[in-house]
């Protein structure tokens, strides 16, 4: 399951918090992204355009803004749908927006809002009606205290300034109407953070223009334990700014003296030399025992050894790397022992390897040669020559083991019945002296040994009159070669309930006598471990696996005679 949030601010479902509801697609076009984003009042800006990010249900009518929704809900379909003009509409995590959105609670009704207005104008008709009469009293009373005549002579000044004290409480009593009303500012809220009082500011800054910087001239003897303890705190190998490394190449002293360790070029330039030593030592090694043993380690004698500089001119490929794919083909080395052994990155083989493959097997390919009848009938095994001196090949299928593959469909056409496990098939084909004139391309371990025949490009080659050794799995392709002019020789069938007469007994071990020579063939491609039994291949190497077939096959060819 694929762990999924909500890119709404102030929301806080996720797959894990709220497993039940419905996350929705941002879409990926521009124009609508934006609008889905502005209205969630998310900054485009912030996320990249190739992100895959959700909204929860929550902020949509899923009924209105869905088109397969019951369906969804019932099970009759598996992903829920949207309209083309579904936005988000519904934002209550969002507390400063609520009451601005058309849901956010019941609507007031006219009664209520006239009610309101009529008991705000009351107030302030009588608002009015006592300033008035109030300000006509204050008048009076400053008129009887600035006449002087009707004062009493015992009056103290004290008792002149309380009538203004009185007006002056009157005056703060009319503000005080003026804080029923609600001030509009008072709705709004800062989303604005300032840059200084960011928590994200000291990952940024340079430690030379922290606060909590001291600098060398204004240190103390005894501040040097202070000190330590700062740098501690300060100075991670991780958060090294550019600035601390200017000012560290440029041959300033450290603001914390011998204190500060430091990582020089000179001890950086030792190490790399050390692992380089030791990669061109290890890789020199390698050589020598491939140079030494080149059967063992790629599969090429001595005699032919001269063939990897040939390929170095005809490819310009690196003789390492032409060393490197053919003894992973012989040994089957994970990649991780090809890294040691030429001392090179593991991606770094793996790359080299499935590049360099199909062109190292168009090289050897031509060593595969389908040969002339005439030109077999010179050379053939005196095994042959007293009866069967118009066998031209021997064929037989080979079965490579691999790992089961992820879709149901290729697990079904790769099971093969006869290994039980998923396997590639091929079509080889030998001369009666052992060298192989054929390989086909893979098909799945499904197919049956006449539909490999029949699908591959093998009867093109063969000429009228050829007579072709096969195994009794073959004995439907004798109405199809028969019909170009083609001979199949296999054992006799024995049909249910029946025995063999003495005649077919005796063919049938003749024949099994020549076909053994295919299964000799099919051997030393088995030496490659590569293609052992039970030797899986990696579903990332499948699809070079017939490079592979045609250089093991190409080497077989190189090597000694299989009949002497």
């Amino acid at each position: 399951m694929v762990y999924k949030w909500c890119v709404v601010p102030q929301c806080t479902n996720t797959t894990i918090s709220s497993p039940h509801k419905l996350f929705v697609s941002v879409p990926t076009n521009p124009k609508r992204r934006k609008m889905w984003l502005r209205l969630a009042r998310r900054d485009p800006k912030s996320i990249l355009a190739h992100t895959n990010v959700f909204m929860c249900e929550d902020h949509f009518n899923m009924e209105k803004d869905t088109i397969n929704y019951l369906k969804y809900k019932m099970g009759f379909s598996q992903k829920i749908l949207l309209a083309d003009e579904a936005v988000p509409t519904k934002f209550h995590c969002q507390e400063d927006r609520r009451s601005r959105l058309p849901d956010a609670g019941p609507s007031r009704e006219v009664f209520f809002k006239r009610q309101r207005i009529d008991i705000v104008t009351e107030c302030l008709r009588r608002h009015s009606t006592t300033t008035h009469t109030e300000s006509l009293q204050n008048d009076d009373m400053i008129q009887e205290i600035i006449e002087p005549k009707e004062l009493p002579k015992t009056q103290d000044k004290e008792t002149i300034t309380d009538p203004i004290i009185t007006v002056e409480k009157a005056v703060q009593a009319t503000k005080k109407v003026n804080t029923h009303f609600r001030s509009k500012a008072v709705q709004t809220r800062c989303q604005n953070k300032s840059i200084s009082t960011s928590p994200w500011k000291v990952s940024t800054i340079s430690h030379f223009t922290s606060p909590i910087n001291i600098k060398p001239c204004h240190l103390q003897p005894l501040q040097s334990e202070v000190v330590k303890a700062v740098k501690r705190n300060i100075f991670l190998v991780d958060e090294k700014s550019d600035s601390d490394i200017s000012c560290f190449e440029s041959g300033l002293l450290s603001p914390f003296g011998t204190t500060s360790v430091k990582v020089t070029d000179s001890d950086s330039n030792v190490t790399d030399t050390k692992e380089n030593i030791e990669k061109l030592q290890c890789l020199k090694n390698t050589l020598r025992l491939i140079e030494k043993k080149p059967l063992m380690y790629i599969g090429i004698s001595k005699e032919c050894y001269f063939l990897i500089e040939l390929l170095h001119r005809h490819t310009n490929i690196n003789r390492e790397h032409i060393l490197l794919c053919l003894k992973k083909i012989r040994l089957n080395s994970t990649f991780s022992e090809l890294e040691d052994n030429f001392g090179i990155s593991l991606s770094y083989a793996s790359k080299l390897f499935l590049r360099n493959l199909p062109i190292i097997s168009g090289f050897l390919k031509p060593f595969i040669v389908n040969l002339d009848k005439n030109l077999i009938k010179r050379n053939l095994p005196i095994a042959f020559r007293h009866n069967y001196h118009n066998v031209s090949c021997i064929i037989d299928c080979l079965e490579i083991d691999i790992q089961k593959p992820s879709k149901a469909l290729h697990q079904a056409l790769t099971w093969s019945e006869y290994k039980k496990g998923n396997t590639v098939k091929y079509l080889i084909s030998c001369t009666p002296n052992g060298l192989v004139n054929y390989v086909s391309q893979g098909f799945g371990g499904r197919a049956s040994d006449v539909t490999i025949v029949e699908n591959c490009n093998f009867l093109d080659g063969l000429q009228q009159g050829t007579c072709i050794l096969a195994d009794r799995g073959f004995k439907h392709l004798e109405q199809i070669l028969h019909e170009k002019g083609i001979k199949l020789l296999r054992p006799p069938s024995v049909n249910a309930g029946a025995k063999l007469s003495k005649t077919e007994v005796r063919q049938t071990k003749i024949i099994a006598s020549l076909r053994i020579h295919i299964e000799r063939v099919i051997r030393r491609v088995r030496e490659f471990h590569m293609l052992k039994q039970h030797s899986v291949i990696n579903t990332n190497i499948c699809r070079v696996l017939d490079h592979v077939i045609i250089i093991a096959c190409a080497l077989i060819n190189l090597q000694d005679s299989l009949i002497k």
